[in-house]
C-alpha cells in the first residue's frame, strides 16, 4: 500500500486538531471550573464560517474579517473554542470590573477568570499545533462567526478560532490587510 503526502497529511492535519482539543481541556482552569467548549470545523462547515466572518467584516468594517475568510477557504481544518459565562465567586475579585459577581451577571458582563481560562486553553492547543509543525493563527474572526452561526451547544459568548494548514508556504504568514475599495 502507498499512501500519499497529501493523504498522510490530511490525515495528520485532523490528528493534531484532535490533540488540540486535548490539550485546551487539560489546560488549567480557575477553580477547576470548565467552561470551555470545542470543535473542529472541516469541509461545508469551514466554507459556511468562511461565508459568516466575510459577511460580518463587511457590515461592520472590518476588513482583517475578510482577509481571515480567505486563509479559512484555504485550509481543511479549524479548531473553534469557546467559553460560557459562569462566574467564580471569589470574593472581592473584580477583574470584570464590577463590584462583584452578581453585578457583573446582572450588568450582562464576563467574567475574567472565564475569558483567561479561554486564552490559557487556546495558547495550550497552539502550542501543540506548532509542536506538530502545524501553521496555525489565532483569529477571533472565526469564533465570532461561530458564535454568529449558533454553531456551540451551550451559550457560548467569548470565542476564538485556529484554522491549520500543512502546505509549503503558511498562508496565514505575510498577510496583507484587505481594504475595501473606497465608497
Amino acid at each position: 500500500m502507498i499512501i500519499r503526502g497529501e493523504q498522510a497529511e490530511e490525515k495528520a492535519l485532523l490528528q493534531v486538531a484532535e490533540l488540540m482539543c486535548a490539550a485546551a481541556r487539560t489546560a488549567p482552569k480557575g477553580r477547576g471550573l470548565d467552561t470551555l467548549e470545542t470543535f473542529i470545523a472541516t469541509g461545508d462547515d469551514l466554507l459556511r464560517l468562511a461565508e459568516e466572518m466575510r459577511k460580518w467584516g463587511e457590515a461592520k468594517g472590518a476588513g482583517f474579517c475578510i482577509r481571515d475568510a480567505g486563509n479559512m477557504e484555504s485550509t481543511k481544518a479549524a479548531v473553534i473554542f469557546g467559553t460560557t459565562v459562569k462566574p467564580l465567586g471569589l470574593p472581592g475579585c473584580g477583574y470584570c470590573g464590577f463590584a462583584d459577581c452578581e453585578a457583573m451577571q446582572q450588568a450582562g458582563g464576563i467574567c475574567a477568570y472565564n475569558a483567561g481560562d479561554l486564552g490559557i486553553a487556546i495558547g495550550s492547543a497552539a502550542e501543540v499545533a506548532a509542536a506538530h509543525h502545524v501553521d496555525n493563527r489565532v483569529m477571533f474572526s472565526i469564533g465570532r462567526a461561530a458564535i454568529n452561526l449558533k454553531l456551540f451547544r451551550t451559550d457560548v459568548r467569548i470565542a476564538y478560532g485556529i484554522p491549520l494548514s500543512v502546505t509549503g508556504k503558511n498562508p496565514f504568514f505575510d498577510r496583507k490587510p484587505h481594504n475595501p475599495a473606497p465608497k
